[in-house]
């Protein structure tokens, strides 16, 4: 499996840039480097799509919850009265940095590909708020979508949900609240390089410890700013591959990189799914880095990743209806 020569150019400039590791940085310097990184790398919002800002409640508004800022995105194609199907996303950056900005092309991308309404939801982030912060904000962001998304154009009974990363874990974890806590029947779980166990170290982990972008002393650092207390990390809202059964979840898309540390738990999810009767495709991206959808100005590997999501998501989402 040979390394694709635009992942390898990324990871020449990155070593002649000389950064610092995220992991060496505090979680707000991490976060400035990281945002002044992704215009380059996503370029601009295409054209063809209609965005809008609000916020929503939080899980808790008396406590810490709050408002939760999401982004709204309908194809300007479509009629403005149309009730579309959504997308709840969940952006990636290891539950520490990422925001609305960070990803938006991407959710753009897959709105105008796909034909649907995207909602990405900005989650509080650690360590300003630790687990389970995030995974609530997404909860409560897939139930405002299903209480008020025809508000907003929403069909809520056509929703999906996916993230990548972080996001992807979040995306699953939600999936699994979804079926117990009698959430909307989802059509769809997008999960691209999620992270589905905190707790083992797989061999992937050990293969790509460093020089591949991600490495895993990040990793390491993502899990002690998000969940600190190491008991908490074989919770299934953390681990989702630690959950006590995968039965009778909304069929899944999973992406995965070939030079990536997380390769081996977004595989291992992606079979045990399937054992448990759950569809799921794997899809694997042999020669890509972690967080390759992110550069579509950068990887081709990114604009073809981008394309299978959005076509399974049309699929999902609008074919099958």
């Amino acid at each position: 499996m040979a390394l694709d020569p635009e992942s390898q150019r990324l990871l020449d400039l990155a070593a002649a840039a000389n950064r610092p590791a995220w992991h060496k940085l505090s979680p707000q310097a991490a976060r400035e480097q990281y945002l002044s990184l992704r215009p380059p790398a996503q370029g601009p919002r295409p054209a063809g799509v209609t965005v809008t800002d609000r916020t929503i409640p939080g899980p808790d508004p008396t406590n810490q919850g709050g408002a939760i800022p999401i982004r709204l995105y309908r194809p300007a194609a479509a009629a403005s009265d149309a009730m579309l199907p959504a997308l709840l996303y969940a952006h990636g950056g290891g539950w520490v940095f990422g925001n609305l900005e960070s990803h938006d092309v991407l959710c753009a991308q897959l709105a105008i590909e796909a034909g649907i309404a995207v909602c990405a939801v900005d989650y509080r982030l650690a360590p300003e708020a630790r687990f389970p912060g995030a995974f609530d904000d997404v909860v409560a962001g897939l139930q405002w979508v299903v209480a008020n998304g025809a508000s907003v154009g929403i069909d809520a009974n056509r929703l999906a949900v996916g993230g990548d990363s972080a996001g992807g874990n979040l995306a699953a974890s939600v999936a699994i609240w979804a079926r117990d806590n009698d959430g909307p029947r989802l059509r769809l779980q997008l999960l691209a390089y999620p992270v589905t166990d905190a707790v083992a170290r797989t061999e992937s982990y050990r293969r790509f410890y460093d020089g591949y972008g991600l490495n895993a002393e990040t990793m390491e650092w993502f899990f002690d700013h998000y969940a600190p207390d190491q008991a908490s990390r074989g919770d299934w809202r953390v681990s989702p591959l630690r959950a006590a059964s995968l039965a009778g979840l909304a069929p899944a898309l999973v992406i995965t990189a070939g030079y990536d540390p997380l390769r081996d738990e977004g595989r291992a999810y992606a079979w045990r799914l399937q054992q448990e009767g759950t569809l799921a495709d794997l899809v694997e991206f042999g020669g890509m880095l972690h967080g390759f959808l992110s550069a579509p100005m950068l990887l081709h590997g990114a604009r073809r990743g981008t394309a299978i999501c959005a076509a399974a998501l049309r699929e999902a989402l609008v074919l099958r209806a």
